[in-house]
């Protein structure tokens, strides 16, 4: 437990540095360019290369020490960020540097979710898996309540390099407490494949194999494509009835739920029955999806959105054990890998679609004159957001139905008791 606590609280360390950065690049490229479309881009460039390559960097990963795959996803990133900090000391920073130096750093992360994933178990009892998963959720939602208010004064205070410079130490942090600790390898042999090849596809045979994985993946696929969607939404969508000083209050209000979420499943545990707890925490995370479409007012959001937000950290620490108590150690990095890639496959789909959705098909249906105004319009309300509220109910309708389907079935409901622990 102590090795586990040592690399978490390095690796929060290294996440509040790099949401730092996020936030100032962010305000950097949106001041000169004053283009949602190129900020929206700066996630779509930051998660893609990640996803693409994620099953060779499983395969790599169970080939490899996994310690040194965690200290290559440090470092690489870091690098970048010197990188970027030179270019701008130089003035020679421009959007095109910025996109290539978040393509290669998410190359390099590629390594860092399923070698930290796989190490977990290594730590951790099988019946702590769910609190240890559960910090891993307080601490991604501690750095995204609490970075862009600590970016912000820093902005004022030290400038866009000084921000990046302490990103980099952020990310020396992490280097040396992963240099400090001893981690443990798994005790079988990684299989009988040697071929890099080989290895890759063994990753997904494994989930292919096994029907109760492959609806738990698919199942997943469609909530984050949902949480695209509430990424790319809910700015415009507070913004077309509030402040932007609203807009700070009702992501904070967001962000608490997070935090709330994975404080709850870090001490809990998260329900006995994890397919129960992915399942009901699921139809939570759809009903509050209706809850925000529903809303007219900026406090009815917020709490929807706390609600929302509260549900995520839940339906993926318990996911997260399922899958690191039935798959073994020596496979868990390319299985990872291959679970990430499809799991996440519908997050940058969501940004490309969910703006030109909102503007050009949903919110004209519920403007004053629009197609909708005299039916749903006399229900949901006409004019400014109406029509991006349509669409966040649509979505969670989507969700709750997607959760009625998943619990018909039997592979799905059954997985724990159907596939074995890889200890059993």
């Amino acid at each position: 437990m102590l090795t586990f606590l040592v690399v978490w609280g390095g690796q929060l360390v290294s996440l509040f540095g790099s949401s730092l950065t996020s936030f100032a690049l962010g305000v950097w490229v949106y001041q000169r360019t004053g283009m949602a479309t190129k900020f929206a881009l700066m996630g779509f460039f930051s998660t893609l290369p990640a996803i693409l390559f994620s099953p060779v960097a499983g395969a790599l990963v169970d080939r490899w020490d996994r310690k040194w795959a965690l200290i290559l996803s440090e470092a690489g990133p870091a690098m970048m960020t010197l990188a970027l900090v030179a270019l701008l000391v130089l003035n020679h920073l421009a959007l095109g540097y910025i996109y290539a130096a978040m393509v290669v750093s998410s190359l390099f992360t590629a390594f860092q979710w399923p070698a930290y994933s796989a190490t977990t178990p290594l730590l951790i009892p099988k019946e702590q898996l769910g609190r240890a998963n559960g910090l891993e959720q307080s601490g991604q939602a501690a750095s995204q309540l609490l970075a862009p208010a600590a970016a912000g004064f820093l902005l004022a205070a030290i400038h866009i390099q000084g921000v990046m410079l302490l990103d980099v130490a952020t990310y020396l942090v992490a280097l040396l407490t992963l240099i400090y600790v001893r981690l443990p390898r798994p005790n079988e042999p990684a299989g009988g494949e040697i071929r890099l090849s080989g290895q890759v596809r063994a990753g997904w045979r494994f989930v292919a194999d096994r029907p109760g994985l492959m609806a738990l993946l698919l199942y997943l696929a469609m909530i984050n494509m949902l949480a695209g969607f509430n990424l790319a939404l809910a700015t415009p969508l507070v913004l077309s009835i509030g402040s932007p000083a609203a807009l700070g209050i009702v992501l904070s209000v967001s962000s608490a739920g997070l935090l709330a979420g994975g404080f709850v499943m870090s001490v809990q545990g998260g329900p006995r029955r994890r397919m129960a707890g992915v399942l009901g925490f699921g139809l939570l995370y759809g009903l509050s999806f209706v809850l925000v479409g529903l809303g007219a007012s900026l406090p009815a959001i917020a709490a929807a959105s706390f609600l929302l937000m509260f549900s995520v950290p839940l339906i993926n620490g318990c996911s997260q054990a399922v899958w690191q108590s039935k798959v073994p150690p020596a496979l868990q990095g390319r299985v990872f890998a291959v679970r990430r890639m499809i799991a996440q496959a519908t997050l940058p789909l969501a940004f490309l679609i969910a703006g030109p959705l909102a503007d050009w098909v949903f919110r004209p249906l519920l403007t004053e004159s629009g197609a909708l105004a005299g039916t749903l319009g006399r229900l949901l309300g006409t004019g400014d957001g109406r029509g991006i509220g349509l669409l966040y109910i649509l979505l969670g309708i989507l969700a709750l139905g997607g959760g009625a389907v998943a619990w018909r079935s039997g592979r799905f409901r059954r997985l724990e008791e159907e596939l074995p622990d890889w200890d059993a």
